[in-house]
């Protein structure tokens, strides 16, 4: 069976930190640190051909600069699972473990697996940006049921209204991140914070006109259904 991929006449391996990514080239059997930044990332992306094929792992987002930039460039990049590539690494034998391990791992891995590896395609932005606010509003429930135990502990003491203060710091951003959603994918909402916004009303004014209908529509579809017959 042929592969749709198109085989790469060398691979760059990409260790990618926070700061920083160390970058081993196949062709040429040598590695180099750059910044992980806008800037170096776009160099080294414009400085390949289209015979590349550059691999890196998922890091929990610090590798998103690095394929932006390869996709602005139109250079084939694969997100390698990390446990797969650490598996890999492992059937070889190797212990040692640095960055420069990694890249080399990492260049060799797209080297031999490259036919089976999918290459990497920009996601949809408004789906991104939504599964950033989930990942935000599950970190503020979190930490809002944190410190609200800690503000509702005997041991709180005269600490407790400052405590609380933070709870309702947190319920607020919770609430503002459920009137962004509202805002874009509700259609009645999204029209009233529209209407809003036409009207003049400064985005922040809109949001919290918004937060105070969605709490109304809420309390609206909690409230018991009355009963049919007398007490």
């Amino acid at each position: 069976m042929t592969s749709a991929n198109p085989i790469p006449q060398a691979v760059i391996g990409c260790d990618v930190g926070k700061t920083s990514i160390v970058v081993f080239d196949s062709r040429g059997g040598g590695t180099r640190t750059i910044p992980n930044q806008p800037q170096p990332l776009a160099i080294l992306a414009a400085g390949l051909d289209a015979t590349y094929l550059v691999v890196c792992e998922a890091t929990g987002g610090y590798e998103a600069l690095l394929l932006d930039a390869l996709a602005q460039a139109g250079r084939p990049a694969h997100r390698a699972d990390a446990r797969r590539v650490k598996a890999f690494i492992r059937s070889f034998g190797t212990l040692g473990k640095t960055d420069a391990i990694d890249a080399r791992a990492l260049a060799r891995y797209g080297q031999e697996r490259h036919a089976s590896l999918a290459r990497w395609q920009p996601s949809d932005a408004e789906r991104d940006q939504l599964h950033a606010l989930v990942m935000a509003r599950r970190d503020l429930v979190a930490a809002r049921t944190a410190w609200s135990n800690r503000a509702g502990a005997p041991t709180a003491g005269v600490a407790a209204p400052f405590l609380a203060s933070v709870v309702d710091c947190l319920d607020a951003q919770v609430s503002a991140i459920d009137a962004m959603s509202a805002a874009t994918h509700n259609p009645e909402l999204r029209d009233f914070y529209q209407r809003l916004i036409a009207n003049g009303k400064k985005p922040l004014v809109a949001l919290t006109a918004l937060m105070r209908k969605l709490i109304v529509i809420c309390n609206a579809r909690l409230r018991p259904a009355p009963s049919g017959g007398m007490a």
